[in-house]
C-alpha cells in the first residue's frame, strides 16, 4: 500500500507525549521516518516503539529545544540517520501563566524561549540542508515540496488573560511562519500554522484541575484546568467539547501531505469553531 508520506523525513519537536506524540504517529502512519523528540527519555523510547512495532521507522532525540547546541543536533539526527529533511513540526511546549504585573522575567523569558526562540534556532539549523537538497533537486529537474509545520494557538489569534508570555510568543510564530512562507518558497518549501484551541492533554487534563505539577527542566509547573472552569469552556466551542490529540494531528496533517503543497503562508484554526477567547 502506498502512503502519502512515503520516503519522507519528519522532524517533530515534543513528540513524547500529548498532541506531539500523535503527530508523530500519524506521520509515521502514512511512511514517514519520524525523528522523535521530548523532554525525556521514557516518553521518546515509548514512542519509537509504537512507530516500530507497527512497522514504520522512528529514531529518539532526547533533549530540551531551548539548549544551545539543540538544534543542529536535532536536524543533524536526521541528516545523518535518513540522509534527508522533508517535514518539520515545532509542537514542544507548555504554559506558564501569571497576570503580567506577578509575572516573572524567567516566566517570560522559559516560555518565549521554547515557543518562539527554539523553533527559530530549528529552522536556520535546517536551511542550509534544505537550500542544499533543493539545489540538487532543481538541477535534476526535480521539484520535491517540503512542509514546515508551526504550532501556535487561539491565545497567539485573540489573547488570553494571565498568558502575556505564551500569547505573545504564539503570535510571533505565526509572524515567522507568514515571514518564512516568503523566503522559503523558493526552495520548494511551505510554510503554515496550526492554531490550538482547547485540545486536551495532560496539560490541560481536569482530573489534575486543582494543584497538580508537572515538572518541566527542573521547574514545578502548575498543570490542569478547573473542572468548573474547563466545563465552561466547553460550552463556548460550537462543536461542544474540547478536542483530542489525535484531532490536533489531523490538522497538522492536512498540512503535511500533497494536497496542501500549494498551501503556504497560511494559518489554520483547530478549534472547534471557536473563534475567540
Amino acid at each position: 500500500m502506498t502512503h502519502k508520506l512515503d520516503g519522507k523525513v519528519a522532524l517533530v519537536t515534543g513528540s513524547g507525549r500529548g498532541i506531539g506524540r500523535s503527530i508523530a504517529l500519524k506521520l509515521a502512519s502514512e511512511g514517514a521516518r519520524v525523528v522523535v523528540n521530548d523532554l525525556d527519555a521514557e516518553p521518546v523510547q515509548d514512542v519509537v516503539q509504537a512507530i516500530r512495532e507497527a512497522g514504520g521507522q522512528a529514531i529518539s532525540c532526547v533533549g530540551s529545544v531551548t539548549a544551545p547546541d539543540f538544534a543542529e543536533r536535532f536536524v543533524g539526527t536526521a541528516v545523518n540517520e535518513y540522509k534527508g529533511l522533508d517535514i518539520i513540526v515545532n509542537n514542544a511546549g507548555y504554559t506558564w501563566d501569571n497576570v503580567i504585573q506577578k509575572m516573572t522575567d524567567e516566566q517570560w523569558y522559559a516560555i518565549v524561549d521554547c515557543h518562539l526562540t527554539a523553533p527559530f534556532r530549528i529552522l536556520r539549523a535546517a536551511q542550509p540542508v534544505i537550500r542544499g537538497l533543493a539545489k540538487s533537486e532543481a538541477e535534476a529537474g526535480k521539484r520535491v515540496i517540503r512542509k514546515v509545520v508551526n504550532i501556535s494557538s487561539v491565545a497567539g489569534l485573540f489573547g488570553n488573560a494571565g498568558q502575556t508570555n505564551y500569547s505573545t510568543a504564539k503570535a510571533g510564530i505565526i509572524g515567522m511562519t507568514q515571514t518564512l512562507a516568503k523566503e522559503w518558497g523558493r526552495m520548494n518549501v511551505t510554510v503554515n500554522c496550526v492554531a490550538y484551541g482547547m485540545i486536551k492533554t495532560r496539560l490541560t487534563d481536569t482530573a489534575v484541575g486543582d494543584g497538580g505539577t508537572a515538572n518541566i527542566e527542573g521547574r514545578e509547573i502548575k498543570v490542569g484546568v478547573n473542572p468548573d472552569l474547563m466545563a465552561a469552556l466547553e460550552r463556548a466551542i460550537p462543536l461542544g467539547r474540547g478536542g483530542t490529540p489525535d484531532e490536533g494531528a489531523g490538522a497538522v496533517y492536512l498540512l503535511c501531505i500533497p494536497e496542501s503543497d500549494y498551501v503556504s503562508g497560511q494559518t489554520l484554526m483547530c478549534s472547534g469553531g471557536l473563534t475567540g477567547i
